[in-house]
């Protein structure tokens, strides 16, 4: 193989291509990343045995070939070298990859050819445009509430399901993890009928590489019976994942709980509690993480206390309809779920004290999470006399 390409043409993809192999650990056939020059183009191609990226670049192609290296390697070295025009190459015996600049000439060792496994192809079917950017709001309202446990199975993902009732189509993609539960619903006839019937599911360990892959233009979708396949609007780059086939646990039942004309609803300025709760975070311990809510009609008291730091009690303009007294949220969770809103305030649905407590907002229409309370322990709430 013998190939002339820009630098600046292949770094984006020599990155993202780099970012999905493992740094140290792993075979070390996994840690490659292997160029293929062919017609007019260099391709660019790296798996971890799950995910895989392959880029197509423009180049001078002098002799076609495949070769790998050690990816980290040679991206990094591709990162550091000034703009302007490469020449890689493969020696006689395939034994070595020399990278020339000008004057500056590198050797890096060539791996074993045997060592490639042919890509999953892109499905060239049924296949569907989609946002990059709206792909990557979801994965972000919706990640933090995935199990971080691989063996959660099912919990371990973010799940994708077409959904119809009288309302119409719509799709819902939730992430679950025991205690926090999360849904974002949406439009779309091409996704929805993608989808199959029983959903998709992918899992969290491989949301942040995608989030890294996905730009702000157009992607093209489709699904094979065992991957996901992402390719941008140009063709030049198809990111892939594979699928889970895990039975997702049935969320209606705590949604409806949401539902009941009896539940209590506490409404307030959601910058405000934030700035209250960053406050009374400072007063939680490890043995007691949580902001403790007192209701009455004009407002609500938060308070914390921990057994070396203090105590912190903090009043704050609320709307408050309902019979519950007080209630118990872990602080560091209910903070990030109020970080994932664009309303200027939010109601909690709050459904028992050790019941599901449901988080929206007016201008989050289609987003709503939910959160368990924390057992409250008799010694540890605000009472009237501590004022």
């Amino acid at each position: 193989m013998f190939v002339k390409v820009n630098r600046d043409e292949i770094i984006e993809g020599l990155q993202k291509s780099a970012g999905i192999i493992p740094a140290k650990t792993g075979a070390a056939f996994l840690r490659s990343i292997w160029m293929e020059a062919e017609g007019a183009s260099l391709k660019i191609m790296s798996t971890d045995s799950s995910l895989e990226f392959c880029g197509e670049y423009p180049a001078q192609v002098m002799t076609p070939g495949r070769v790998g290296v050690q990816g980290r390697a040679f991206c990094d070295l591709v990162r550091n070298l000034p703009k302007g025009e490469l020449s890689i190459k493969a020696d006689p015996e395939g034994k070595n990859v020399l990278i020339e600049q000008g004057r500056r000439k590198y050797k890096l060792p060539a791996n074993e050819p045997e060592w490639f496994q042919a890509f999953a192809p892109f499905p060239e079917g049924e296949t569907v445009f989609w946002s990059g950017d709206f792909l990557h709001e979801v994965i972000e309202k919706i990640g933090f509430c995935i199990s971080e446990e691989d063996s959660m199975e099912a919990i371990a993902c973010l799940y994708l399901k077409p959904e119809q009732d009288s309302s119409g189509k719509r799709v819902e993609v939730c992430g679950l993890n025991g205690h926090q539960f999360a849904m974002f619903t949406f439009v779309n006839d091409d996704i929805f009928g993608l989808l199959p019937r029983e959903g998709a599911l992918i899992q969290r360990k491989y949301l942040s590489e995608l989030k890294k892959w996905l730009g702000a233009d157009e992607i093209e979708l489709a699904l094979g019976e065992k991957r996901m396949f992402l390719r941008t609007g140009d063709r030049r780059e198809t990111f892939s994942l594979p699928l889970s086939f895990y039975q997702y646990p049935n969320y209606q039942g705590f949604l409806s709980k949401l539902k009941d004309p009896e539940a209590s609803r506490l409404t307030v300025n959601r910058a405000e509690l934030i700035d209250t709760l960053e406050r009374i975070l400072i007063f939680n311990t490890e043995s007691n993480r949580c902001t403790y809510f007192l209701f009455s009609p004009g407002e609500v008291v938060l308070y914390s206390q921990g057994q070396d730091v203090g105590t912190a009690q903090e009043p704050l303009a609320a709307t408050y309809q309902g019979d519950l007294q007080r209630i118990a949220f872990p602080t560091k969770n209910l903070m990030e779920i109020l970080s994932h809103y664009s309303s200027e305030e939010v109601t909690l649905t709050l459904t028992g004290t050790e019941a599901p407590c449901g988080v929206s907002g007016d201008k989050d229409q289609n987003y709503s999470v939910i959160i368990m309370p924390m057992m409250i322990q008799e010694e540890t709430y605000y009472a009237e006399e501590n004022a």
